[in-house]
């Protein structure tokens, strides 16, 4: 563990999918303690595998609220017992696993204000919630009330238009919607609905946090140019719905001082801050330092898009979010499911399973392939919805194959361009001081980062984002403390 003499610093929690993290972050913006709970490792008794619970159907996914506070119990405990200084916390912000939904029951709201500092959070919070195990964003049980919303605003352009995004399963409207649906008692005693990240915030604050602009805009129901809930999203999903969420709130703002629970039990300051936390996916932008132009790439299993958007022209495929750094711009996520493990594939039919003879064959061929070019999809593709492999001649005529090297650029040249295409799409241009930053397993490789150069006609650097999400938290912190966002507090 990292040396953490006192000095001011502020700190940056991550509720992710298999482990809660947090980093301490000093003003030069150094990391310099962190920690983290492992669900699967550290808390055996919740019978996790991989932070989850998968249900018999094979398409419901949850996640049991208590978990996710006990971790956050044992992190500060350690903390405490490793003689952390919490008097030096500035301010605190974080991030949560997107689209997951937590529901307080009627009365949890006085417990929150009310907590004993002799006493752990998880004991005191058991019983405050209606549903114990939370819907998260693995879950994909929710294909009728995906297709409900779509019908009520017109269709799944329409709903991309006003929400940023078309239907999806593990969004939290549709969440809601099955919820009321099929557990109306449940429903009807929740007051107040949180994602992971304001529940996260609700702990710290000793009061329900409302939803920030950007985490919110992965719900379906947050009309993201005017910022504020569709009425007719609402409508469809769940009735008083309205007064369930609270009003979101721009993703800088201060939202109080800590609980009082916090400077009695640890000795943070009575004026440390809690600014709004955002989604783990939003927070990553803030973690990379993404700036107006920028591209980050993650190059893994599957291959991720973030984008920075001023204008931007939401579509069918990928999902365009408020942008938790600027509240007047925008994010784009865009997921390609065949990333690395395609690359493999085409490695070792092509290139005698060597990586090193697969990057000969990049620079033996030449940019634009000779006119040749190949999209390469063995699983069902998210962005677009397809299968199967289809090459194309320099006379645009289909053909079987390709020789090995022209196979090999044909991949790659093939899945940067989908990704500009699909970007361009969202209402992404490439700008004179547009920089990618590439991250995962291919951007080992000089050669694929070469011609990702190549496809967008920017510099290429490579990132390591292991903590971005909690990194990125921190950042907002001293973003949060520095303004001008005023204090928001919601009851």
């Amino acid at each position: 563990m990292a040396e953490h003499a006192a000095r001011p610093c502020c700190l940056g929690w991550d509720f992710s999918t298999q482990q809660v993290k947090v980093v301490a972050v000093d003003a030069e913006l150094n990391v310099f303690y962190e920690d983290s709970v492992n669900f699967d490792k550290d808390l055996l008794e919740f019978g996790t595998q991989g932070g989850v619970h998968i249900h018999e159907d094979g398409l419901t996914v949850t996640s049991p609220v208590l978990m996710w506070v006990q971790a956050l119990d044992i992190i500060l405990e350690r903390m405490k017992a490793s003689g952390f200084d919490f008097s030096q916390v500035l301010a605190l912000s974080g991030a949560g696993q997107q689209h997951g939904s937590v529901y307080w029951k009627a009365g949890a709201s006085r417990v929150l204000t009310s907590l004993s500092p002799d006493l752990l959070l998880h004991k005191q919070l058991q019983a405050c919630f209606s549903i114990r195990d939370s819907p998260v964003w693995m879950d994909s049980s929710t294909t009728v009330q995906c297709r409900r919303l779509e019908a009520a605003v017109g269709g799944a352009q329409a709903l991309s238009c006003l929400t940023g995004s078309r239907a999806y399963e593990r969004f939290t409207g549709n969440q809601i919607a099955k919820i009321y649906q099929q557990n109306p008692e449940a429903y009807a005693h929740t007051e107040r609905i949180s994602l992971v990240s304001s529940f996260a915030a609700s702990l710290f604050l000793g009061s329900y946090a409302p939803i920030d602009y950007s985490d919110g805009s992965g719900m379906n129901l947050l009309q993201i140019q005017d910022k504020v809930w569709s009425q007719v999203c609402l409508r469809a999903c769940a009735p008083h719905l309205e007064e369930k969420l609270g009003s979101p709130v721009p993703s800088c703002s201060v939202l109080g001082a800590i609980s009082s629970y916090f400077v009695q039990r640890y000795g943070f300051p009575a004026g440390c801050k809690v600014v709004a936390f955002t989604g783990d996916n939003p927070a990553s932008l803030a973690g990379m330092k993404l700036e107006e132009g920028d591209i980050a790439v993650s190059l893994g299993t599957s291959d991720t898009l973030f984008l920075w958007l001023q204008e931007p022209m939401p579509a069918l495929e990928g999902h365009i979010f408020c942008n938790p750094v600027d509240a007047q711009h925008y994010m784009a996520l865009l997921c390609f499911k065949n990333g690395s493990l395609m690359r493999e594939k085409i490695r070792d039919e092509s290139a005698s399973c060597s990586w090193s003879d697969f990057s000969e064959a990049l620079r033996s061929t030449e940019m634009g392939n000779s006119g040749n070019l190949g999209f390469y999809f063995d699983v069902m593709e998210i962005t677009p919805e397809i299968t199967g492999r289809h090459r194309f001649s320099a006379e645009n005529r289909q053909v079987s194959a390709f020789p090995g090297a022209v196979e090999i650029r044909a991949l790659i040249e093939g899945q940067f361009m989908a990704k500009r295409i699909h970007a361009e799409g969202l209402g992404y241009r490439v700008m004179p001081k547009t920089k990618i930053l590439a991250t995962g397993g291919a951007s080992h490789n000089r050669d694929i980062l070469q011609v990702l150069a190549d496809v967008f006609g920017a510099p290429v650097y490579v990132t390591d984002t292991a903590n971005s999400a909690c990194v990125g938290s921190a950042y907002r912190a001293f973003h949060g403390l520095r303004g001008p966002s005023p204090t928001v507090r919601q009851a």
